[in-house]
């Protein structure tokens, strides 16, 4: 019977540092009780250094690569080269200023500023003495205004309105000039202009009248006057001024 020896090569019979050694086994030995002969194979150590090459705990290094130090030396004379380089800039898009920058006018007026053209229009409620009687007047009116709160005539403009009678039957038309300025907080001011008092049964009657307001969130007024055929007449009243255009 024939007996195989697995045991490790002998360290001292192999080439030491990674060397390999391929023994032969003698063919046509007998079977006995001497170590079979080895088989041809890899030494133990082949694909590592033998302990006798190197003492444990040494460390082994190799060259170091010089990749990182040739980048970096690289990039170094790129940029002093570009630096150094007088036509090398950056071109953009943006247009040279040909002036000093100025800042726009905001788009909207100030709060306080009241100054401007208005178109005002409102109800009108009043109490009148007419022809030795009292009555009462209700209606509307318009006015174009131009305002000018710094200047000594403040408001300038014209009112239109009209007004039925509750007993009398009838109404009034009125055409005024308004002018105002500034009082103190508040602003004052006069109506002037010419009247048409109508009636049911009776023709258009020419007349005029003088008044003064005073503008307090509404706009109290007296106004006196004549009336064709009807005489004088004393007007106290109010008119409610609901601003519908600025400019």
């Amino acid at each position: 019977m024939a007996k195989f020896d697995i045991s490790p090569v002998n360290a001292d019979a192999e080439s030491c540092c990674g060397e390999t050694s391929f023994l032969k086994a003698e063919e046509g030995t007998e079977a006995n009780n001497a170590p079979a002969p080895e088989v041809p194979r890899l030494p133990s150590h082949s694909t590592r250094m033998h302990r006798r090459c190197k003492g444990l705990g040494q460390l082994t290094r190799g060259v170091r690569s010089p990749g990182r130090k040739a980048a970096v030396w690289a990039v170094l004379a790129i940029s002093a080269t570009a630096a150094a380089d007088p036509t090398t800039r950056t071109a953009t898009d943006e247009v040279p200023r040909s002036g000093t920058p100025t800042v726009s006018a905001p788009g909207f007026r100030p709060s306080w500023d009241l100054d401007g053209t208005y178109l005002w229009l409102g109800p009108t409620a009043a109490a009148s003495h007419v022809d030795n009687e009292w009555d009462s007047t209700f209606g509307g009116h318009l006015a174009l205004l131009r305002v000018r709160e710094r200047a000594a005539l403040g408001l300038v403009g014209a009112s239109i309105g009209g007004s039925l009678w509750t007993e009398r039957g009838g109404g009034r038309v009125w055409f005024d000039g308004v002018i105002g300025t500034r009082l103190g907080s508040r602003t004052v001011g006069a109506t002037l202009g010419p009247l048409l008092e109508l009636g049911e049964l009776n023709h258009p009657r020419i007349g005029g009248s003088v008044g003064v307001w005073a503008f307090l969130g509404v706009t109290p007024f007296v106004r006196a006057g004549v009336v064709q055929e009807l005489g004088g007449f004393a007007e106290i009243g109010v008119h409610i001024a609901l601003p519908v255009f600025r400019r």
